[in-house]
């Protein structure tokens, strides 16, 4: 009796079993949940980033044209300097020598010219009696008054005084001429002497101070001199960055810019492209560097004094909030596009690397440069609430930013597509299946519980 009620028992749970089944309430697969969202039009603003230094607009670096010892130093790093003001002394002795020199002998010319031009004036005065000698003897010795003798001698006495008069007359030119180039050596000296002292070329600030009081330093008259100082403009702040030359054609002169710098965190200020190298950084390298080399080209981006008026902190006593060497963060936007957009982990393409095919999360870069490429076909997923299933649908699309790609093809406002998971629409979604809408913080707590 017992073994029948067991049969029975277990008929019945069998029988249950298949009807559940029949009915699909047990041995169903789980639709596949994920998120959607309506396209819609956003304004797309593409991005190149790259990192460098802020330096002011204007630096002069200075240099001793001498060498020697720093005798005075009348600055400090951090000083505000006027243009023409002091700033250092390089002793100034054998250059003193040489200038004391030079004018001895400017002096001593000076004498040469007043002596030649003494004995010019003699020898006018012996011309002038000579010639009249000689004018009465060609009278006497036409008259046969005297002797060929003496009219020779009186003729011999005007031609050396003529000639002597040419010589002193030259005498006082060559005495000018030497008596200019004393002149001149003088200015030379006064000049090198000059060079000892140095004075500020510009207004600003002294940003590095090299030297001390005492040091002996290298001048630039034969070989590269010892920098002694540098003078920034920092009332005029720049970001030197470093762009790859995959995004240089991206960028153009005057495009506005978000610039971060990291000892202002959480803040940004704003910067507009002033200059853009025409050669690459790596120009004039060894011809032995590797062709796997990364080329960039310097790019300037001015700050903007108005984003940072307002801060506090930061260099004090000084034009700026900012001290040169800070390391910066800036965002140049090439180009802004206001039209259809979906989110970027929402697109997809047929060629999936093994990684994706796993379920891994894209690498970034890799993923702009699938879809940026035109000869890759690109996709989404389009949602039918009605029938909750999906279907592929093929796209072509604009610039992007961190988030968002313009759709240029393939869609239509109000449309609904999927957005996520990343890894379901890479891996698991196909035409028609069924899939379960949820939200992006249900879909998150559920991926947290597993």
């Amino acid at each position: 009796m017992k073994l029948k009620h067991i049969l029975i028992g277990v008929g019945v749970i069998l029988g249950l079993l298949i009807i559940l089944k029949l009915a699909g309430v047990i041995g169903k697969e789980k639709p596949v949940q994920v998120t959607v969202e309506k396209v819609g039009e956003k304004t797309v603003t593409e991005t190149v980033t790259a990192s460098g230094k802020i330096q002011p607009e204007t630096e002069v670096k200075l240099s001793s044209e001498v060498s020697g010892e720093v005798t005075e130093l009348l600055v400090k790093e951090g000083d505000m300097v006027k243009k023409g003001q002091l700033l250092c002394k390089v002793r100034p002795d054998i250059l003193q020598s040489g200038y004391e020199r030079a004018v001895a002998s400017y002096n001593s010319q000076k004498a040469s010219v007043a002596a030649s031009q003494q004995s010019l004036v003699q020898s006018q005065a012996n011309f002038a009696n000579a010639e009249a000698t000689y004018k009465r003897n060609v009278e006497l010795y036409n008259k046969k008054v005297i002797s060929a003798a003496e009219f020779d001698n009186a003729k011999a006495a005007y031609l050396t005084a003529k000639s002597t008069l040419q010589s002193a007359k030259e005498n006082v030119t060559g005495a000018k001429f030497g008596l200019e180039q004393s002149a001149a050596n003088v200015k030379e000296a006064g000049a090198n002497l000059a060079r000892t002292t140095i004075y500020a070329p510009v207004d600003g600030v002294v940003s590095k101070l090299s030297i001390e009081l005492g040091d002996r330093i290298l001048g630039t008259s034969q070989m590269a001199g010892t920098e002694i100082m540098r003078i920034s403009n920092l009332s005029n702040m720049e970001v030197n960055v470093d762009v790859n030359e995959n995004d240089i054609n991206r960028v153009s002169l005057g495009d506005s810019a978000t610039v971060e710098v990291d000892a202002f965190a959480g803040k940004k200020f704003r910067g507009v492209v002033t200059e853009i190298a025409s050669s690459a950084t790596n120009v004039g390298a060894a011809a032995t560097a590797s062709v796997d080399q990364v080329t960039n080209f310097s790019v300037k981006v001015r700050l903007l004094s108005q984003s940072y008026s307002s801060v506090k902190g930061g260099a004090k006593d000084l034009p700026s909030p900012f001290r040169p060497g800070l390391s910066a963060t800036v965002d140049i936007e090439s180009e802004t596009v206001k039209g259809l957009s979906v989110p970027i982990q929402a697109v997809f393409t047929e060629n999936k690397s093994d990684s994706e095919k796993n379920g891994e999360a894209p690498d970034t870069e890799k993923q702009k440069t699938k879809l940026s490429d035109k000869k890759i076909r690109q996709y989404i997923y389009l949602f039918d609430a009605k029938a909750s299933t999906v279907k592929k649908a093929e796209i072509t699309t604009g610039i992007q930013n961190d988030q968002y790609i313009i759709v240029k093809t393939g869609l239509k406002a109000g449309q609904q597509i999927v957005t996520g998971p990343y890894t379901a629409i890479q891996t698991k979604l196909k035409d028609d299946l069924k899939v379960e809408q949820t939200t992006k913080d249900k879909l998150f707590n559920a991926t947290n519980k597993k």
